[in-house]
């Protein structure tokens, strides 16, 4: 097991649990250093406390007091907590530092660590890369922002073992010498200004992926983005572009028959098994990082004409009567939404709307020509509507719930139908997360048969 070795604070403040704060106060205690821990929904009777405070940790729950910075030389702060939070804020006007807890998993990991951001495809390509490398007989694992705790993995990864970590702005805002030796950045588009405030900020997180890098390490990057190709122009690491649009014999792409690496052909695109362009996107970054990372040609065409999705993003979930049903609930912001638009030529029944974050909706106009009805629900379903109706969508209803949204779907569906749950917002409203959400749409699908 991976200790942290040299670590230069002594007294740390984890605030929220979670499972990130949680490992990584279970970490700190086991490498001696001592531990205060500070949850204001967490109970004193939750198991993640008792733990903790078995381990020898200070737990304060229900409450954020100022006091639990006393003696305080380091926070390490849960992702989606607001830098505005009074503990955070006042951390900062003691220039106490404030960490996330993937800096702590850049110090743990002994094996080779690849990174993975952008606004859109992130677990896509995170899942692609994993199962190529392995599929290549590598030894992998996979953690981060894909719902597994990357301390908890790098505290066991081998030096000859390599960690695939998909990460999110809120991660990549706190470090300070987290270091991939291949990042990934696959493109930049407006998202979570709610807690970013402008997008200068957001841009500014997600370069923070290859901050750090040196001239021994890699960027595979997208050469047709021009927020990332704006953000990347100093770098010292090695560049790889990828793009479906130019040649790049330094990088990955497609003559829109085969798709290459460098001047080498990797696989027919007919053969891939994945739909949309985004998803070619997300297909060359991941193919540019599988080869630097020691992938096999054999093992990465074996992944690509069998890979048919990850859960939730454009997952096929069923053929009905002739109609068939994709589960895009991870399309939580237009530009995710917009990209599953454009992978179908078939007509489109869309289910859409959910947490309102104060934005419209009239970018998804141009997308929508294919769209000849439409579902909408949750905070947002007039201002989805509002659009759809500038749009010439000629159907619009209001739906309760997603077993009420499937079924109003279904009715107003015809055979060769795509019915597709995009809802191009947050699930908060409605669902404690996409996740909950995209599963009441397959279980609603289900009760159609």
């Amino acid at each position: 097991m991976n200790k942290l070795i040299d670590f230069p604070y002594r007294h740390v403040l984890v605030l929220g649990l979670a499972k990130s704060g949680t490992a990584a106060a279970t970490v700190l205690l086991e490498s001696g250093i001592k531990v205060r821990v500070n949850d204001y929904k967490a109970s004193a009777h939750d198991e993640a406390v008792i733990h903790l405070q078995a381990m020898g940790a200070e737990v304060i729950v229900g409450s954020h007091p100022l006091s639990v910075l006393e003696g305080i030389d380091l926070v390490i702060k849960n992702p989606g907590i607001p830098y505005e939070n009074v503990i955070l804020s006042e951390a900062e006007k003691r220039a106490i530092p404030i960490i996330t807890e993937i800096e702590l998993a850049g110090m743990l990991a002994e094996g080779t660590i690849i990174g993975i951001t952008g606004s859109n495809g992130k677990t896509t390509t995170t899942t692609l890369l994993y199962e190529m490398l392995k599929a290549s007989n590598e030894k992998v694992k996979v953690a981060g922002n894909i719902g597994i705790v990357a301390t908890d993995v790098a505290r066991e990864l081998a030096t000859d073992e390599k960690m695939v970590l998909e990460l999110s702005s809120f991660q990549l805002l706190g470090i300070r010498k987290f270091r991939p030796k291949i990042a990934v950045l696959l493109n930049i588009y407006e998202a979570h200004l709610d807690y970013h405030k402008t997008f200068s900020n957001y841009k500014e997180a997600k370069a923070n992926i290859f901050i750090n890098q040196t001239e021994d390490d890699f960027l595979v990057y997208n050469a047709d983005d021009s927020n990332v190709l704006e953000v990347s122009k100093d770098i010292k690491s090695v560049k790889v572009p990828f793009s479906i649009s130019q040649k790049l014999v330094d990088g990955a792409w497609t003559d829109e028959v085969f798709i290459y690496f460098q001047e080498e052909k990797i696989i027919a695109i007919e053969d891939l098994v994945l739909v949309g362009a985004h998803n070619l996107e997300n297909i060359l970054a991941a193919i540019s990082a599988a080869k630097l990372a020691g992938a096999t040609n054999e093992g990465i065409y074996e992944v690509l004409t069998t890979f048919s999705g990850v859960h939730h993003r454009l997952q096929y979930v069923d053929k009905i009567n002739e109609r068939i049903f994709y589960n895009d609930s991870k399309a939580t912001n237009i530009l995710a939404t917009q990209k599953a638009l454009s992978a179908f030529q078939q007509p489109i029944v869309l289910l859409a709307g959910g947490l309102d974050r104060g934005n419209g909706f009239d970018e998804l106009i141009p997308y929508l020509s294919n769209v000849k009805a439409m579902v909408v629900f949750g905070q947002t379903a007039d201002k989805v509507k509002a659009s759809a109706e500038k749009a010439g969508v000629a159907i619009i209803e209001h739906a309760n719930d997603m077993q009420d949204a499937v079924h109003k779907a279904y009715a107003l569906s015809e055979k060769g139908d795509v019915i597709l749950l995009s809802p191009a917002c947050a699930s908060w409203d409605q669902y404690k997360t996409f996740e909950e959400r995209g599963d009441m749409f397959i279980q609603a699908v289900h009760t159609i048969k």
